[in-house]
């Protein structure tokens, strides 16, 4: 079998791209569910995202959670005896006054609550 290497131009490339990253989700999605993050599941409905992530060993004052912007970060602190450290991005911003956690045996639950859209849109009077 022969394979001949593509040159893509800069012209060509973000067509490519694009179909590139479509088809590393399906062959991630098909082959690999379950295997690259164990224990990590996100669910999702119309007002908020439920992220569930396994965390044995690791007790709720040793927890810190950070949200900035569509990004939340899960670490241990420092005195911590098991060390966890994880950032997930999500496609909405999150509205950080809804959103909660919850720690139960060595499950950490979090309700991250979708913002909503502010629009800006004014009218104006014609004169």
């Amino acid at each position: 079998m022969f394979f001949a290497p593509v040159v893509r131009t800069r012209a060509a490339a973000p067509s490519f791209r694009s179909f590139d990253r479509s088809f590393e989700r399906f062959v991630n999605d098909a082959f690999f569910t379950g295997t690259a993050t164990p224990g990590f599941k996100v669910e999702q409905d119309d007002k908020a995202w439920t992220v569930t992530l396994d965390l044995p060993g690791v007790a709720r004052e040793e927890l810190a959670i950070s949200i900035e912007g569509a990004i939340v970060r899960i670490e241990t602190k420092a005195e911590a005896k098991r060390s966890f450290k994880a950032a997930y991005e999500l496609p909405q911003e999150i509205d950080v006054a809804n959103t909660g956690a919850k720690l139960e045996n060595g499950v950490l639950t979090l309700t991250l609550a979708k913002q909503v859209p502010v629009s800006n849109v004014r009218t104006i009077e014609v004169k």
